[in-house]
Parts: structure tokens; C-alpha cells; sequence
């Protein structure tokens, strides 16, 4: 499994939210469950199915955030250095070809949306060709569309 690069507190909401899950919402839905099935039949019982169909997701969501936080690689505040591109970090790019500036923000993969048109997953190629470079370090990219070449001009 390839690890998942999480800031401290991204590792810890991840895992507020795993306590919840499994301290909250489980032993509720157990409830809910339980009351149901006294109700009677289970084939005609709404209650009981939607109580099951809720365990599901909680289940699922408990499962998804065990995995997440397996995999998690924490990168603490003192690793953060300003002087090397790694997650958490916004990097200014100039396109060597076009002489264009690109700002981009190095996510973790975890916390990556298209809605961010900004930001790089930590996991995709432009982010792993970033991880570790330096201000003047000239990095080729190699993209489904082709290569890119981008000198790093800054670290944010």
C-alpha cells in the first residue's frame, strides 16, 4: 500500500472522526437495531431496515477511515522546511516553453477535489516530480499529455 502524507492535524481530525464513528455512531445504530427487531417481523419492518442500511455506511466510513490512518505517513511541523517542495507547501513554477507562472498548493491525496484547481495531489505525477526539489531545480513532468518543464522559482 502506498502511504498517504497527512499534516498532524490532518491525522488527527482523521482520527477524532474514526473515535466518533466507533464510539457514537455505532453503538447507536446497535440501539436502533435492537429496538426495531422487537417490533416484529423484520421482513415488513422500515425501522429495521434502515437502522441496518445506516450500520452499513457506519461501517464502511469506519473501514475507510482505519485504512486511511494505516497508511497515514505524519509529516510534523519541523520536517516543514522552506527551503524543499513537500505537502503543505505552495510552490511557484514558471513554464520553461511558455515562460508562464503556475502557483500550486502540494496536497495530500486524502484531502484532494477537483474543486481546487491549485492544488496537486502529493500521489500524482507533477506532485511526485515535485516532492523534495528546490528553488531553481528544473523538473520534467511526464503527463498523459506529454512532458512538461517547469524551473521551481519559489516555495511559499
Amino acid at each position: 500500500m502506498k502511504p498517504m502524507y497527512l499534516s498532524r492535524s490532518q491525522f488527527d481530525e482523521l482520527s477524532k472522526e474514526l473515535k466518533f464513528y466507533k464510539t457514537k455512531e455505532r453503538p447507536q445504530v446497535i440501539e436502533a437495531i435492537a429496538t426495531a427487531r422487537e417490533h416484529g417481523d423484520l421482513r415488513e419492518n422500515a425501522e429495521y431496515a434502515a437502522a441496518k442500511e445506516k450500520q452499513g455506511l457506519i461501517e464502511r466510513k469506519i473501514a475507510r477511515l482505519e485504512e486511511m490512518l494505516s497508511r497515514a505517513r505524519v509529516i510534523e511541523d519541523d520536517q516543514m522546511t522552506s527551503d524543499r517542495v513537500h505537502v503543505g507547501r505552495k510552490v511557484k513554477l514558471v513554464d520553461t516553453d511558455t515562460n508562464e507562472e503556475i502557483i500550486y498548493e502540494l496536497i495530500p491525496s486524502a484531502e484532494f477535489s477537483n474543486f481546487n484547481p491549485d492544488a496537486v495531489s502529493v500521489d500524482s505525477p507533477v506532485g511526485k516530480a515535485l516532492v523534495g526539489k528546490t528553488i531553481d531545480d528544473v523538473v520534467e513532468i511526464k503527463v498523459p499529455a506529454g512532458s512538461l518543464t517547469y524551473k521551481i522559482r519559489e516555495i511559499l
